[in-house]
């Protein structure tokens, strides 16, 4: 997933910077993934998931990816086509760094059915797969984009700075894509399901509250990078409906992930809604950092 030349400069990248950017790529799917790559339940999940709930997942992370490289992990100039090429690769990646993980440490032998190979690849790429698109956009230190970086700034400081804003779609894009890194490490644990069933119903409303002041602080108060640009201040209003939003976007990619990981399957509704709202605090946390920090 070598970022394509702008049109400006269209020499192709030498081996060397291709290789540079896998290499980004390869950490950031493990930086991101490898707490799942060693979670039991996971590999259990993995092992019994049905095959049109794992093909739901796949499609959901190709989505998840355009979203996220048509808004950051590309330049702005980039067609529908290359975001679509690059998030292939990336899923190429978190195929084969799985596989090769999983192998290695004894997760997948030949000695298992297709099945339950390839539930246990597909739960763990996806993760990685994401991660793979980060780390390619976020960890490069722009060494070799001197002078594309240059030719950059001096349109942004023409243009009032116009190249770096994305819209509310974009900004949905990034919040999705960071809930999804953050809640999918914790959602397949005991730990969630645990807590929401000893939860009583005021608890999850502090939860809830908590998860609004958290998104509220990051997006907000806190300063974080990309803070200004990204988000409106000007009131009180812009504030509220922005932190509700993102929490809305959190809660929604904790369902999601609950409900891909079974942990809806034969319990009441109170228990699902006080597992959403469990895991919609780490959901929050990612949410709300995503759309400042995983952005160029």
């Amino acid at each position: 997933m070598p970022r394509r030349k702008s049109k400006k400069n269209e020499t192709c990248r030498s081996v060397a910077e291709s290789f540079q950017e896998y290499g980004r790529g390869v950490a950031g799917g493990l930086m991101f993934s490898l707490p799942l790559l060693y979670t039991m339940e996971v590999w259990w999940a993995g092992s019994n998931a049905h095959p049109w709930r794992l093909a739901a997942y796949v499609l959901a992370t190709f989505v998840l990816l355009l979203g996220y490289n048509r808004y950051a992990g590309l330049r702005h100039d980039a067609s529908m086509t290359e975001v679509a090429i690059d998030s292939v690769e990336e899923m190429g990646i978190g195929f084969i760094l799985a596989a090769v993980f999983l192998f290695l440490l004894g997760r997948v032998s030949l000695e298992m059915s297709a099945n339950e190979i390839a539930g246990q690849i597909v739960i763990e790429a996806m993760t990685v797969a994401i991660g793979v698109s980060v780390g390619t956009a976020q960890l490069g230190g722009g060494g070799g984009d001197e002078e594309d970086v240059g030719e950059d700034s001096g349109q942004q400081q023409q243009g009032g700075g116009e190249q770096k804003e994305i819209h509310f779609g974009g900004q949905m894009a990034l919040a999705f894509c960071g809930a999804t890194l953050f809640a999918s490490n914790v959602a397949p644990t005991e730990e969630i399901v645990v807590i929401a069933v000893e939860s009583s119903w005021l608890r999850l409303v502090g939860l809830a509250f908590l998860s609004l002041l958290i998104g509220s602080l990051i997006l907000h108060y806190s300063e974080f990078t990309g803070a200004r640009e990204s988000v409106r201040t000007d009131s009180f209003g812009a504030v509220f409906v922005g932190s509700i939003i993102t929490y809305a976007v959190a809660l929604f990619t904790a369902a999601l992930i609950l409900w891909f990981f079974g942990r809806f399957d034969g319990v009441s509704l109170y228990t699902s809604l006080a597992q959403v709202i469990v895991l919609g605090v780490a959901a929050t946390l990612g949410a709300s950092a995503g759309r400042l920090l995983l952005q160029r």
